[in-house]
């Protein structure tokens, strides 16, 4: 399913899904902040690592279902698929974009 996301999710979901960290990294601002399993990298050398760590230690794909928008947030429902306890899972990736760049991430189970 498509689902109508502004262009660095679209960006930053690809690349989760091809595997390229760096690809990743590039749709966030430098002081971005991603929170997930109770953890916050902020800015890019630690949201690089972040995404590297993930993709090492899980094999998945990410499947966009829905989108919803809340005031400043784009909230992407996912279901995501691969060799991780519980797959699959959907997941809510709440994104805040700013000036063409992810500036905060939050994924929530």
């Amino acid at each position: 399913m498509t689902v109508d996301v502004p262009k660095p999710i679209a960006s930053y979901f690809a690349a989760k899904n091809e595997r390229d960290a760096d690809a990743a990294t590039r749709c966030f601002a430098s002081d971005a902040t991603v929170l997930d399993e109770g953890r916050t990298m902020a800015g890019a050398t630690a949201i690089r690592e972040w995404a590297m760590e993930t993709m090492r230690k899980y094999q998945y794909r990410i499947e966009p279902l829905r989108v919803s928008r809340q005031r400043d947030k784009t909230i992407v429902t996912s279901r995501a698929t691969g060799n991780f306890p519980g797959s699959p899972v959907d997941l809510r990736f709440v994104f805040a974009v700013k000036e063409d760049k992810i500036a905060s991430l939050q994924v929530l189970a």
